[in-house]
């Protein structure tokens, strides 16, 4: 029988060689983890070779087999005279049967990629798109060119979805395009037996995938059904997958390869830049009723007898200012997601028609419009990110005319946004990319939308096409922030003190001595404006020297401020934070915008092509160029 001193000695020893295992299993997952790392590395500079070779070859040439019928579709079908950029390149890609995914800015004909290549093979192409009234509007515009289309959806009719079911299975059927949602995809197995049976008869000529980026949880408009779509791949291995996006960067291409399963194919990237928008921030008042007045000026001045869009946060904002548009006597709709379809349908239709002159709208109108006079588009509120306010801004100037883009900007309203989107991954650095467009006072903005997109377009690209540029006057004032910063953080460390938790708001009223006393500073008001004050509060918000928090209660999510882990720096008596302050500008509400300004991009920006958007405006209108002048602080 074993002693207590020899089982625990044994005990030891087991410890001792338990220890010597565990150091073995951790040496050895760390070499695993090295080796995956470099085999990772490896594959993904083995994808970025294939890629290159395929970007090699002259996708562009007009020497393909099919070459001829593709111009002679291009000017009889679609009554166009020549390509634009990559569109070409994009559709002898595709009829050569490579996977391809193409990035193209708003505007610069994504659709035409495949619906052209639709009528040069026999088969069906599927497109997969995530909106309604995006399909509802390219049916309808492939219908009017007599080109035989559907689409079946969530809202479709039994009739409608078992007709759309059986074009699949019926090889007489002439129809060329199928519109889906990436919803019936991922949900409806008889659709997916149908689209089998439709590939192992040799008619499924492509699968599009729109608005590819929704793939990628890094992607601004993240849809969990576009997950689904890696198996198509694989399940249908001949035939060419053509992913489409207006914004990607370059972390979600590479997400949206390895989620589709299409690692080291084509990538065709064009340009961004959109030589023929105007882009403007205009301070937004804060009372609504003021908020009207400037959009009813706007509407009935600067636009009148153009067609555009009012972008809102929500579904209450967008039923809110179309009516006080309305009782102003102005001619707009409302679009949002919980009105019924065909109510949508009606709406898209008579803005279409020009019975409406605006749609206000949340995010869910607007993807892939088929409407190329649109003048303008208006942020009643910020976007949620650079990658949505590119997009949606983007349904401008699709004719090549000049177009203006302007939001109306103010700090609450980061707050309502960042209310809306925390939960989700990236969404608050998304968003507060978009604060640094709006706060930026000093560079150009297409300089900082090519910055966000890794591109440069140079100074000439802007041709004074935004507020920045077209300003001469000096419209900003930089600040040593040191001192304010620590204003800020004694208000913010008062009110802990008194077990009370403080708004943006709040803490905005505490630093220019208003609201409780108990809260306010002991020193003096701000030599600034309240705005400037504001924009202040949203630069520390966006560097982390203040941060959000989000409580949630019974009807909604309130969001107070609190330190950042910036704020430590504090500590150090040469402590020092600039800050370029923008003095806000005015804009020409009353009189019309300029219609005569010869838009010439240069070769730069247009990835090296010849590539000119060039077209004259009303007479009238001549001498009428954008003016924005300096106003006073208001202090």
């Amino acid at each position: 029988m074993s002693t207590t001193q020899e089982l625990e000695k044994e005990i030891k020893l087991i410890d001792k060689e338990l220890s010597n295992v565990d150091a073995q299993i951790a040496k050895l997952k760390t070499i695993q983890r090295q080796l995956q790392e470099k085999k990772s590395a490896l594959k993904k500079s083995l994808d970025k070779l294939k890629s290159d070779k395929l970007a090699s070859v002259d996708w562009g040439g007009t020497t393909y087999e099919w070459s001829e019928k593709v111009s002679e579709t291009l000017k009889n079908v679609f009554k166009l005279q020549t390509f634009r950029p990559k569109q070409l390149s994009a559709i002898n890609s595709t009829l050569s049967g490579q996977h391809t995914i193409v990035v193209m800015p708003t505007g610069a004909g994504k659709s035409l990629c495949y619906q052209l290549p639709a009528l040069i093979k026999p088969g069906i192409t599927v497109v997969i798109s995530p909106l309604v009234s995006l399909m509802e509007d390219q049916v309808r515009s492939l219908t009017n060119k007599n080109i035989p289309a559907k689409l079946m959806t969530s809202t479709s009719s039994k009739e409608d979805s078992a007709a759309a079911l059986n074009l699949l299975k019926d090889k007489n059927n002439d129809v060329k395009l199928l519109y889906v949602t990436p919803e019936r995809l991922a949900k409806s197995k008889r659709f997916m037996s149908n689209l089998q049976k439709c590939y192992a008869e040799g008619r499924l000529q492509r699968i599009a995938i729109d608005e590819v980026h929704c793939c990628s949880q890094w992607g601004h408009d993240f849809r969990p059904d576009y997950k689904f779509l890696g198996i198509l791949s694989n399940m249908f291995p001949n035939t060419p997958i053509l992913g489409l996006t207006a914004t990607a960067t370059a972390h979600v291409l590479s997400d949206v390869q390895k989620i589709l399963n299409l690692q080291g194919c084509l990538i065709i990237k064009s340009t961004f830049n959109r030589p023929n928008l105007y882009y403007k921030i205009h301070e937004k008042p804060t009372s609504q009723e003021e908020c009207l007045t400037i959009l009813e000026k706007l509407l009935k001045y600067r636009y009148n007898g153009e067609s555009g869009i009012i972008y809102t946060n929500s579904i209450k904002d967008a039923e809110d200012v179309a009516q006080g548009l309305r009782k102003r006597n102005l001619k707009v709709g409302c679009y949002h997601a919980n009105m019924e379809s065909d109510a949508r349908s009606k709406v898209h239709i008579k803005w279409h028609e020009k019975h409406y002159q605006a749609i206000v709208a949340t995010v869910a109108f607007g993807m892939g419009i088929d409407k190329p006079d649109v003048r303008f588009v208006i942020h009643h509120t910020i976007s949620k990110s650079m990658e949505n306010y590119y997009q949606e801004s983007g349904r401008a100037g699709r004719d090549g005319l000049r177009a203006e883009c302007i939001t109306l900007y103010r700090m609450q309203d980061i707050f309502r946004v960042s209310a809306m989107v925390f939960s989700s991954v990236g969404s608050i650095e998304h968003l507060y990319g978009m604060v640094k467009y709006c706060l930026n006072g000093t560079l150009c903005r297409r300089q900082i939308i090519a910055q966000h997109f890794d591109e440069d377009w140079g100074d000439a690209d802007c041709n004074k096409m935004c507020d920045v540029c077209s300003n001469t006057a000096t419209n900003s004032i930089q600040l040593d922030l040191a001192s304010h910063c620590r204003v800020l953080a004694s208000i913010i460390q008062n009110a802990e003190a008194q077990d009370t938790k403080l708004t943006a708001q709040k803490l905005l009223d505490a630093w220019f001595l208003k609201g409780p006393v108990p809260l306010r500073h002991k020193g003096k008001e701000p030599n600034f404006s309240r705005s400037q004050g504001e924009d202040i509060i949203a630069f520390l918000l966006i560097e982390g020297y203040l941060v959000e928090d989000f409580h949630f209660t019974a009807y909604s999510t309130v969001v107070y401020l609190k330190k950042g882990v910036n704020m430590e720096a504090l500590d150090d008596p040469d402590f020092s934070l600039k800050m370029t302050v923008r003095r806000y500008t005015k804009f020409e509400l009353d009189s019309p915008a300029p219609k005569d300004l010869d838009i010439i991009s240069s070769s730069k920006s247009q990835g090296n092509e010849n590539y000119a958007v060039k077209r004259k405006a009303v007479e009238d209108h001549k001498a009428k160029k954008l003016k924005t002048i300096l106003i006073d602080d208001d202090d």
